[in-house]
């Protein structure tokens, strides 16, 4: 279940104060652990954990909340999705700041791997489809044939097949009815390498 990055820090505080001194924090202490002077937004957030099965939480009870028991969490790595990208003409990537939980076996580096959301049609031959989520590496050096997060000209993101040529790039689609992109090699930065997929039915 993804969490919102807020969410997220929701849950390192709770964790952090039950680890520290053995019981639960109230709403203000975790309201002024991340500068939140609303109670009704922490609580707001807390709610949320509880309905994700992060959290456990009693009624009308003091210091009540509790982490919930999630078995399959075990073996798993929590990466964050930094967006969407196109798999298609480029788009430029916008954060989403949630946090989803994928296969750590998927992962073979979680510092600097992150997922994006795929949109369009261009690697459907690579069985890339449009909503998929890629597990991507930050890595600057692909090889020839390898999918990569390309970035043109400094602000439009692409989903291609890396190939370098003499003085080019050329990111090929895995779609028979799209062109290549060939741009000069100046013009394009490797973000990453995309290592896993993830897709919902």
């Amino acid at each position: 279940m993804a969490l919102t990055r807020r969410q997220r820090e929701v849950m390192d505080v709770i964790e952090e104060f039950i680890r520290t001194n053995q019981y639960s924090p109230s709403l203000e202490e975790i309201g002024g652990a991340l500068g939140l002077s609303s109670v009704a937004t922490v609580h707001k957030h807390v709610t949320h954990l509880v309905d994700k099965g992060f959290l456990r939480r009693a009624w009308n009870q003091n210091r009540s909340i509790e982490l919930a028991e999630r078995p399959e969490t075990v073996g798993m790595a929590e990466l964050p999705l930094m967006g969407t990208i196109a798999a298609g003409v480029p788009l430029e990537a916008v954060a989403d700041n949630e946090v989803f939980r994928v296969p750590a076996e998927m992962v073979r580096e979680q510092t600097g791997s992150y997922l994006l959301k795929v949109q369009g049609e261009s690697m459907i031959e690579e069985q890339i489809r449009d909503g998929d989520l890629v597990i991507v590496e930050e890595r600057e050096v692909p090889r020839n044939g390898e999918t990569v997060v390309a970035l043109i000209d400094g602000t439009d993101a692409t989903l291609k097949q890396f190939y370098r040529e003499e003085g080019a790039i050329r990111l090929q689609p895995a779609n028979r009815n799209m062109e290549p992109i060939v741009v000069a090699a100046d013009r394009v930065t490797i973000q990453g390498v995309v290592v896993g997929l993830m897709r919902r039915y």
